[in-house]
C-alpha cells in the first residue's frame, strides 16, 4: 500500500513549507521524493519513519544544509534560492542525532555563543545569550566544561542551548532521545514539551519511537521511501494498522495492548487511547476520548 501525498496547498499558518520537493544524492538514489511537509508555530511533528525512509534528509532541507533538486522550500512564503538559504539557517535550528558533530568549541559556553555571534551580536551579547539559552535547558552548570568530556545526555543539552541561543522560528530534532538513558531521555522529552508550551517555536522531531512520539505530537506525519503516506492526528495515525506495517513501524505499545485487551473482552476499540495515562483513564471508565 502507498499512498503518496503531494502537492498539498501551502498553509499560510506554516514557517516553512516544503513542497513537492526530490533530492538525489550523488549515486543517484533518492533521498526524498515528492516530498511536502509544513511546520506551523506552536505546534509539535514527529516525522515517523523506518530507517532509509528520508526523516534526515527532510531536516537537512529544513535548514538549508541541502537544497532539493527538484521542487521548492519557502519560508513565510518566500522561496529560498541558493542566495537566500542563510534565511532558512536563521529560522530553523536542527538538533543532530550525533551531538558531537554539533560541539567543536573548547567550553561549552564558547559553543553556545558561536551561533549568536554567527548572527552578528557582539561577543557580551552573544554570551548572555549563550548563558540564557543554558539556562533555559537547565544546563547552566556545563557552562565552563569541555564537551569532549561530557555524557551524552550533557551533550544532547548543550546541542539544544546553542540552537535556543539562536532564537529560531523552528527546531527540528533528529532522533533527540535516542543514544540516551531513560533518564536523560525523559528529561529531553519534558524540555521539548516545555518549549512546545511557550508556542513560539514550531519543533519538528524525526523518530522510528513510537511510544514517544505519542505522548508529544499534536501531527504525525508518516515517510516511507522518501516520501509523505500519510499525515494527520497521532490517535488517527496509530490505529491505522495497515498504514504503520506499511511504513515498517509498530504500534505504539498501548495500542497493542488495548487491541489485544478489546479482542479478548469484545470491547469496542473507543476512546483509542494512545498514551498510558489515556490506557488507565480508559481501563477505570473515566476518560472518553
Amino acid at each position: 500500500m502507498t499512498r503518496t501525498i503531494c502537492c498539498a496547498p501551502e498553509d499560510p499558518a506554516s514557517v516553512v513549507h516544503i513542497d513537492c520537493a526530490s533530492h538525489v544524492y550523488p549515486d543517484g538514489s533518492y533521498g526524498m521524493h515528492a516530498m511536502c511537509f509544513s511546520v506551523r508555530r506552536g505546534e509539535v511533528v514527529a516525522v515517523c519513519g523506518g530507517n532509509g525512509s528520508g526523516k534526515s534528509t527532510l531536516i537537512e532541507h529544513l535548514n538549508g544544509t541541502l537544497v532539493p533538486a527538484e521542487g521548492r522550500v519557502q519560508v513565510h512564503g518566500e522561496t529560498v534560492d541558493d542566495v537566500h538559504r542563510r534565511e532558512l539557517w536563521r529560522t530553523v535550528g536542527v538538533v543532530f542525532q550525533d551531538a558531537d558533530s554539533q560541539l567543536f568549541a573548547p567550553t561549552v559556553l564558547e559553543d553556545v555563543a558561536f551561533g549568536p555571534t554567527n548572527l552578528g551580536l557582539v561577543p557580551d551579547e552573544a554570551r548572555v545569550a549563550a548563558v540564557e539559552a543554558l539556562e533555559a535547558v537547565g544546563a547552566s552548570a556545563l557552562t565552563h566544561k569541555i564537551p569532549a568530556y561530557m555524557s551524552g545526555g550533557e551533550k544532547r543539552l548543550a546541542a539544544i542551548a546553542g540552537v535556543l541561543a539562536m532564537k529560531p522560528e523552528v527546531i527540528a530534532f533528529d532522533e533527540p532521545t535516542s543514544d540516551l538513558d531513560p533518564v536523560n531521555a525523559a528529561r529531553v522529552e519534558a524540555l521539548i514539551i516545555g518549549l512546545r508550551g511557550q508556542e513560539r517555536y514550531g519543533i519538528v522531531l524525526t523518530t522510528h519511537d513510537m511510544d514517544f512520539a505519542a505522548r508529544i505530537a499534536d501531527r504525525v506525519t508518516v515517510l516511507r521511501h522518501g516520501s509523505v503516506i500519510a499525515e494527520g492526528p497521532p490517535r488517527e495515525m496509530f490505529y491505522d494498522a495497515d498504514l504503520l506495517a506499511d511504513a515498517g513501524l509498530l504500534e505504539p505499545r498501548v495500542v497493542r495492548l488495548w487491541r489485544e485487551l478489546c479482542r479478548r473482552t469484545g470491547r469496542d476499540l473507543e476512546p483509542r487511547p494512545i498514551t498510558e495515562i489515556e490506557f488507565v483513564s480508559a481501563l477505570a471508565g473515566g476518560w472518553e476520548g
